[in-house]
């Protein structure tokens, strides 16, 4: 059988390595320089920044939508923008929740199914 190695026994022996030496930052930036590393450093700016009004425009905010209807569970479908921005005005257009227009639309459609 091993014996079973004691967890209070001398630990002088055992020393931390010795601490190297720091390296100067300007021989560190000058070694990266001749091997090609980017610098992280954030570079001055060239030019100035772009105009807002040649940016690319941002679609407008929604107005917030708060009803209390009982509705509690939720759905995730993908869609085209053109079908979002539909379903969004059809809902404004009838001042519903967007589960209500859901409720009135497949009612429509089962409708027109018989």
């Amino acid at each position: 059988m091993s014996a079973r190695a004691n967890p209070f026994a001398d630990l002088s022996d055992f020393e931390p390595k010795p601490s190297a030496k720091p390296v100067p930052v300007a021989a560190i930036e000058q070694i990266a320089e001749e091997s090609g590393f980017p610098s992280r450093k954030a570079k001055p700016k060239a030019s100035p920044a772009p105009e807002p009004a040649l940016l690319a425009p941002m679609e407008p905010a929604r107005t917030a939508r708060r009803y209390t209807t009982g509705r509690n569970r939720q759905i995730n479908i993908k869609a085209t923008p053109e079908t979002i921005d539909r379903l969004y005005r059809l809902a404004d257009d009838r001042n519903v929740p967007l589960g209500a227009l859901l409720d009135l639309a497949l009612d429509a459609l089962e409708q027109n199914s018989r």
